[in-house]
């Protein structure tokens, strides 16, 4: 790996790569040593492996996801708490009454996607919050298009359901 590919493609997306672990392990510290791990992974990577790489975003997500699964199944730690990372872009237009409420419904809808099953919650995450493609979701989570779009509905079915008796 050379200074200028990693600094153009892999460091740039550092603060995703965060944000996923974070999702996935529940927990800050797990999530950074999650990121730095698979910065230094990258970094040590052979020429031959970095011209293999087609999508270095892709490669990094998954990277991400198995070692996040693989800390969180060590640590026998399944995400009991709230992300703190996922915030409600407030509008600051909106009265303070509109804004607490909009606060409210981010937050009810953080812990609907905790309970979300993990195929879904990744999905959801990867395309609703990290605004990723179909097909980097599907390269990230080895699924196939069919089976992120699937999940995805569900992920948002299930939500909207749950949301819909609240209100």
């Amino acid at each position: 790996m050379n200074w200028n590919l990693f600094h153009q493609q892999i460091f740039p997306i550092r603060d995703k790569l965060y944000r996923f672990a974070l999702r996935i392990t529940g927990n800050v510290h797990d999530a950074e040593d999650v990121v730095q791990e698979v910065l230094e992974r990258v970094w040590k990577s052979s020429e031959g492996q970095s011209e293999a790489v087609q999508n270095w975003e892709a490669w990094c997500m998954t990277m991400t996801r198995n070692r996040s699964l693989d800390k969180s199944r060590s640590n026998s730690n399944r995400r009991t708490t709230g992300v703190e990372v996922l915030e409600m872009r407030s509008n600051t237009a909106l009265l303070p009454d509109k804004n607490a409420e909009l606060q409210d419904l981010a937050s009810h809808i953080r812990t609907l996607m905790q309970a979300l099953p993990d195929k879904q919650r990744m999905v959801m995450h990867l395309r609703d919050i990290e605004e990723l493609s179909y097909d980097e979701i599907a390269q990230s989570l080895e699924l196939s298009l069919d089976q992120v779009k699937i999940n995805l509905h569900r992920a948002r079915k299930a939500i909207r359901s749950q949301i819909a008796v609240v209100i």
